[in-house]
């Protein structure tokens, strides 16, 4: 079967981001595919395997050695992601990755001294595994929709309302909560919450089926006079809605890579089955229109991985890549839908198949296009900036 038809020859990348793509290929050849199908079946990833991933340094890579982390930067994250998405399981590469980079980060850029020793060993280790809870049924991408409230209260405050989609909402064990404080009005300001599971007034509601993505587990919460003291506030109060928008780059870098990591390997699996596959007397591969837009779909990803890598590498120099997550976020998203199309056309019946890898590939890649910023919103976002 073929291995990689990636290039790697980007001139930044480091021997750490080398070793770091061979020990991830390694762990998802022994751990996950051989047990991928049995975490769709029961809808989430065992937390031993994650705590695995800790042991080996893959839940930490860009936070400090004090805290348990490698001290590498967003390349290496993107690496991550990029190899996560190979694995064929999306259920899988969201579950780390949420936990990874759109959860944890929020405890690491703006927690205090004492959060950051209380959590982070753990987190790294993969002894606690992290959600962020921001998403509402009426409040996704806007923002300003949301309607969980903290009130103030002595000693801390009192959270109302409910989040929905939230990953690693089932089995996860910190949780970081918006709500919104002060008054209702121009004062009503998101704030985030640190709160951990089997706080009173918190509660997993129901887990939520979905059509793709069945290895990660997928919540809705609830919080009902749920009392969080002081101590547990991250970062400043009503300066929350920075710390999400912030936070945005990064999960857009890494959705990005774990798409386009998603997209070629469901061309690497299309090309063997082309090239086996014989119709009317002569290989697939034999036949014009497929070998070439199997040709086309691969120059579009190898282009696209370019601008994410890319913008890792700036993102790590600390240079503004606000436009340029946003693109990656849709054209990524909308790519890799694109190529698994095709790569099931080019299957025949059987890429509609539940035993196909490509099935279950097509229908963990519709969500690329929505979570994490619906295409729609990230043109706009580029927009904005043109």
């Amino acid at each position: 079967m073929t291995e990689s038809i990636a290039v790697e020859s980007f001139p930044y990348f480091l021997e750490e981001h080398g070793m770091l793509r061979r020990t991830l290929r390694r762990f998802i050849a022994d751990r996950v595919l051989s047990s991928g199908d049995a975490w769709e079946e029961q809808g989430y990833v065992p937390r031993e395997v994650l705590r695995e991933m800790g042991t080996l340094g893959l839940l930490g890579m860009r936070y400090p050695p004090e805290y348990g982390g490698a001290g590498l930067d967003t390349l290496a994250n993107a690496v991550l992601a990029e190899e996560l998405g190979r694995s064929t399981y999306g259920g899988f590469a969201v579950t780390v990755l949420v936990h990874t980079d759109m959860a944890s980060p929020h405890l690491y850029h703006a927690g205090r001294p004492d959060q950051l020793k209380r959590w982070m060993p753990d987190i790294t280790a993969g002894r606690k595994i992290t959600a962020v809870a921001m998403t509402e049924a009426d409040a996704g991408s806007d923002l300003a929709s949301m309607r969980t409230t903290a009130r103030k209260v002595p000693g801390g405050y009192v959270l109302n309302g409910s989040k929905m989609f939230i990953t690693n909402g089932v089995h996860g064990d910190l949780y970081f909560v918006a709500a919104k404080t002060g008054e209702p009005g121009r004062n009503h300001r998101i704030t985030m919450f640190a709160i951990e599971k089997g706080t009173p007034g918190f509660t997993v509601a129901r887990a939520l089926k979905k059509h793709g993505w069945l290895s990660s587990d997928t919540a809705e919460l609830a919080f009902a006079d749920c009392f969080v003291p002081e101590e547990n506030i991250l970062g400043e109060e009503g300066r929350g809605f920075y710390a999400l928008v912030k936070n945005l780059q990064n999960e857009r870098i890494v959705l990005g890579a774990q798409a386009l990591g998603e997209a070629m390997k469901a061309i690497e699996i299309t090309l063997d089955w082309v090239k086996q596959r014989r119709a009317f007397g002569a290989a697939l591969w034999e036949k014009q229109a497929i070998r070439q837009r199997l040709s086309m779909r691969l120059a579009q990803v190898e282009a696209a991985r370019a601008l994410v890598f890319n913008t890792a590498w700036r993102e790590t120099k600390g240079e503004d890549v606000a436009r340029d997550v946003s693109m990656i976020k849709a054209l990524a998203g909308t790519l890799v839908n694109e190529v698994m199309y095709d790569c099931v056309q080019f299957h025949g019946g059987m890429g509609y198949m539940r035993e196909s890898v490509i099935e279950r590939m097509a229908r963990d890649a519709r969500v690329q296009a929505i979570g994490g910023g619906a295409t729609e919103v990230m043109l706009e976002e580029v927009a904005k900036r043109i």
